[in-house]
């Protein structure tokens, strides 16, 4: 790596933010000897071993520790609330903080992408990208690898009502499956995780960690993006970041790659005079490129639970006492054992709401809901010191089931709120805005009530605590998801890729800032639209895939996937 005075580094490639996506494209890239790569993080690194431990989740999304800690602006079909919307800051971006299930999203998403004009990223193109990070559990199975960075490996189901959530389901009458990924992902089964002997597998410890001791590669922390910098005509050169309390400019002598996420990345881009044209001027700035798309198109998963008494002392809530807590971490820090070395979201199914039948029955049995089940009342089991200001309010011991709609139709948007780089923006994600959402979501909590009657549950099952047995009537279920539906989680396609002629794409199908040259953006604000699950996987497919066109090589649609480089 080349430095010139104190404030100015240089590389042939700037990855701005060491989320999902840079750290696994600043590894691809970086495997080349010959390119020298940048990777700047607004975060701090990955050492805290309380990182490590998979229960730790449910507090440290709470918390302020390793995280953006955004706000939504007031949501109107929410009842003006303002939601927390947790991202990752930190090496490992939400990786490292996130609920670490493995779902690519269903062959539909991709082969819909392809039929919207994105051609070579139908199901059978993106299939190879998902085998090579992957080291499935699932050795032998055709449609998983089994030799790339990512561990990805089946749930323990120490908790006996992990066993009575699927007899229920079944029960209710929907199918087994044993692989969420396979042919046949309707029912209920059991997730896929990047946990590996009890310790989480973020992006930063499975790509980055290794990818370190290349001289090739060199990675800033603490090192926030503040806009970006431009060479002659419409060709985006490189980066200028604050440093503690220095300024650095990182000049990029072939691209420049923002992985910032649903939020940051279009955030940078209207800062640096890219976006909507009459925005951008309302903040003061002056406009290179006028996209109006940028900041567009913003997708996320809502969810509700539905929540039970527990009978029995067998629930996580039982964690809530110190010194269980204390111990149950020590196990999963020291041996990579007990309750907290797993995330409980364990099992839980795809299914389909009756809304989807009477209004899509072209889609056959393609589900439109997902759920996760818990053996608790919140993911925030574990009562450690530090941490009590996030702990929910103690309820007792209980169950609940969530589920949210996985392809919604409404749309919100990421907005400037100042033009200092350091405010965050205004997040709106327009949730409900589509009326078809909502009965979607409202059928979802009909699905859940279905399999908590089911007789497998007797015994297990206390009073229904959220909605409540009151809450029966359309209207009221629909006040009840207003006045409690909360985020997933799952913010993408805020500066999506699309077809040419497209006016709101701000990329080309090769994640190509459209009409700047030297720029791409590569991470979950790229996809199209939302998938059908959790979103760290596409997103790390996407920038394996944005790798290999950085590198001029391509796998083979349909093929078992590219080398290891």
């Amino acid at each position: 790596m080349t430095a010139h005075p104190a404030d100015t580094l240089e590389a042939d490639v700037v990855i701005v933010g060491a989320g999902a996506a840079g750290c696994a494209l600043a590894a691809r890239l970086s495997e080349d000897p010959q390119r020298q790569v940048l990777l700047l993080e607004a975060g701090g690194g990955d050492g805290n071993p309380l990182l490590r431990v998979p229960l730790m989740t449910g507090l440290i999304l709470r918390s302020a520790y390793a995280n953006w800690g955004y706000v939504t602006e007031p949501e109107p079909a929410l009842n003006g609330r303002r939601l927390n919307w947790a991202r990752g800051k930190v090496l490992g971006g939400s990786t490292s903080i996130n609920g670490m299930v493995h779902m690519r999203g269903l062959p539909l998403d991709y082969d819909g992408w392809a039929a919207g004009g994105l051609h070579g990223w139908g199901w059978q193109d993106v299939l190879p990208y998902f085998k090579r990070f992957e080291r499935s559990h699932r050795a032998g199975d055709p449609l998983h690898g089994t030799q790339g960075p990512i561990t990805v490996s089946a749930p323990r189901l120490d908790n006996p009502l992990f066993e009575v959530y699927r007899e229920a389901a079944r029960q209710a009458g929907w199918p087994a499956t044993d692989d969420f990924a396979g042919p046949s992902p309707l029912g209920v089964g059991a997730y896929d995780f990047m946990i590996d002997h009890g310790r989480r597998v973020s992006a930063a410890t499975a790509y980055l960690r290794p990818a370190r001791t290349r001289p090739n590669l060199r990675v800033l922390t603490c090192t926030q993006a503040l806009r970006l910098t431009w060479g002659s005509g419409l060709c985006v050169n490189g980066v200028e970041a604050a440093q503690g309390g220095r300024r650095v400019i990182c000049r990029a002598r072939e691209e420049v790659v923002l992985c910032g996420g649903a939020v940051n990345s279009p955030q940078l881009l209207m800062l640096s005079g890219i976006g909507p044209a009459d925005a951008l001027r309302s903040h003061g700035l002056a406009v290179r490129v006028d996209l109006p798309g940028v900041g567009r198109s913003l997708q996320d998963h809502l969810l509700v639970r539905v929540e039970h008494r527990a009978l029995g002392g067998v629930t996580l809530d039982r964690l809530r006492r110190p010194d269980r807590a204390a111990w149950a971490l020590l196990q999963a820090l020291l041996l990579g054992t007990g309750p907290a070395a797993s995330f409980p979201l364990e099992v839980g199914g795809l299914y389909r709401s009756a809304v989807a039948d009477g209004q899509a029955p072209g889609l056959g049995g393609v589900p439109d809901l997902q759920s996760h089940f818990l053996p608790a009342l919140s993911s925030a089991s574990l009562k450690l010191p530090g941490f009590s200001r996030v702990l929910p309010a103690e309820r007792g011991a209980g169950f609940f089931a969530n589920v949210f709609q996985l392809r919604p139709r409404s749309v919100g948007s990421i907005e400037l709120g100042s033009a200092d780089p350091l405010a965050p923006p205004r997040i709106r994600p327009g949730y409900l805005s589509e009326p078809h959402d909502l009965a979607v979501l409202r059928d979802g909590v009909r699905v859940l009530r279905e399999i908590f009657a089911q007789h497998a549950f007797d015994g297990w099952r206390g009073e229904e605590l959220s909605p409540g047995a009151e809450v029966r009537s359309p209207a009221e279920l629909e006040a009840w998801i207003r006045a409690t539906a909360d985020t997933v989680y799952h913010p993408t396609s805020s500066c999506r890729m699309g077809a040419e002629g497209d006016p709101l794409a701000v990329l080309d199908a090769q994640c190509r800032v459209r009409g700047v040259q030297g720029l791409r953006v590569a991470d979950a604000s790229s996809l199209p639209k939302v998938t059908s699950g959790n979103t760290a996987a596409p997103t790390l497919m996407l920038a394996e895939r944005v790798a290999d066109f950085m590198r001029g090589r391509e796998a083979a649609p349909g093929g078992s996937g590219p080398g290891q480089g």
